[in-house]
């Protein structure tokens, strides 16, 4: 009952629409035409996708005996209202987030210093990077027609740090403000852009929905201990359930399928979990590994085209022009004058997060030496002033799901 009353409330508002119009767009390609129709004219709630799944774990953590019933109505009302991650995640277990709302908690000095650094650093990825680079996103793909491949490939690039900086800056703006509260969320995204396989992208990416579909969905449908052909079911289950989660579009559905296509060679050849842990052998990677990367960036990359496109036709057309129409021609726009600022900034968020990536010892001078953190903070509070008054009104991306 639990189940289906959550997604019930998730297929109405957000999936209603959806799939009567995709009813009478069947129709009408059978020769059956429908000239009346009774859709809903509402706003989706914010984050539904997110509070939903939330809620359900509680049910599924019960159900699964990793959790016990709370006779603590204001402490349950509490975990599935948590504000700081109520509309875009990370997905919270019960399991996890409930008993530390239920225990007393006390101020910790040195977890709100590593708070605040989160909110920091969650501000500038989501204002300097993201919110930058929203307008040229916004105007390549709204004129796609207009310009060649390799102007839409930028854009396709533009977009991946743009929804890379929107949404892992929601999630430590997110996990730094529960950190003030002694509450400790589970880490989202882990450097998702320096995977070295679509394998390793999944494990970094928007983790706490990633592994909600593998606990709750993935395993109890037998996950990879069955046959090749139920496993590859399941796989592909997991990546189309991923997409649809994301958006009532045939776009994400596609996304899904693209990553349950790239995925599905590494399962095949047992290479999916080629690469568990970060190589922090050496700091530079060698031609290898930074082939792998770029591969494994380019990949994702197309992908975006069918998250961010408005219909799949309209994708495949860019894709095309990047494959058959590719060309270096100079972008023009009014933002392209500070294309070197939003380079920058993109390269400040890579280098910073490479460094975190790879444990370098650097870090220890930064701990070390206060001129050093004080200069680098400033810094970033003063470019988040600068682009904030450049760049207003622009949402978080993940809180039309």
């Amino acid at each position: 009952m639990s189940i289906f009353f959550n997604l019930g409330l998730l297929g109405f508002f957000k999936y209603f629409n959806f799939f009567i119009d995709s009813w009478v767009d069947l129709m009408t390609g059978m020769g059956f035409p429908i000239t009346y129709t009774w859709t809903l004219n509402i706003i989706l709630p914010v984050g539904i996708s997110f509070y939903t799944f939330q809620t359900m774990s509680y049910s599924l953590d019960i159900y699964n005996k990793k959790l016990k019933p709370t006779k603590d109505f204001f402490g349950f009302a509490a975990f599935v209202s948590f504000f700081p991650q109520l509309v875009a995640g990370p997905i919270e277990r019960a399991s996890n987030l409930l008993p530390q709302i239920l225990h007393k908690r006390t101020f910790n000095y040195d977890q709100a210093i590593i708070g605040m650094r989160l909110i920091l650093w969650g501000l500038f990825k989501k204002i300097v990077v993201a919110d930058s680079l929203a307008p040229i996103v916004n105007d390549i793909f709204a004129h796609y027609d207009q310009y060649n491949g390799g102007i839409l490939l930028l854009g396709a690039i533009c977009f991946g740090f743009q929804i890379y900086g929107d949404f892992s800056g929601y999630s430590d703006i997110a996990i730094g403000v529960a950190k003030l509260f002694g509450i400790h969320l589970m880490t989202n995204f882990n450097f998702p852009y320096f995977s070295r396989n679509i394998g390793e992208f999944w494990r970094r990416w928007h983790i706490s929905l990633s592994t909600w579909f593998r606990d709750y969905l993935y395993i109890p449908l037998g996950g990879s201990k069955v046959s090749i052909p139920i496993a590859l079911r399941n796989v592909f289950i997991i990546f189309l359930v991923s997409g649809f989660w994301h958006g009532a579009n045939w776009t994400f559905i596609a996304w899904g399928f693209y990553h349950a296509a790239l995925f599905i060679p590494s399962f095949l050849n047992k290479k999916n979990r080629k690469y568990i842990t970060t190589n922090t052998d050496h700091f530079f990677p060698d031609y290898k590994e930074l082939i792998n990367i770029i591969t494994t960036f380019l990949l994702v990359t197309i992908g975006w085209v069918f998250f961010r496109a408005d219909n799949i036709s309209i994708a495949i057309d860019i894709i095309k022009k990047i494959i058959l129409n590719f060309d270096f021609s100079i972008y023009h726009h009014p933002e392209n004058r500070r294309m070197i600022d939003y380079i920058f900034a993109v390269s400040i968020m890579l280098t910073v997060e490479y460094i975190l990536h790879k444990k370098h010892k650097i870090i220890t001078y930064f701990n070390k030496y206060q001129y050093l953190r004080y200069s680098l903070y400033a810094s970033l509070v003063f470019a988040i002033f600068i682009a904030s008054s450049e760049h207003k009104d622009v949402s978080f991306i993940y809180f039309q799901f």
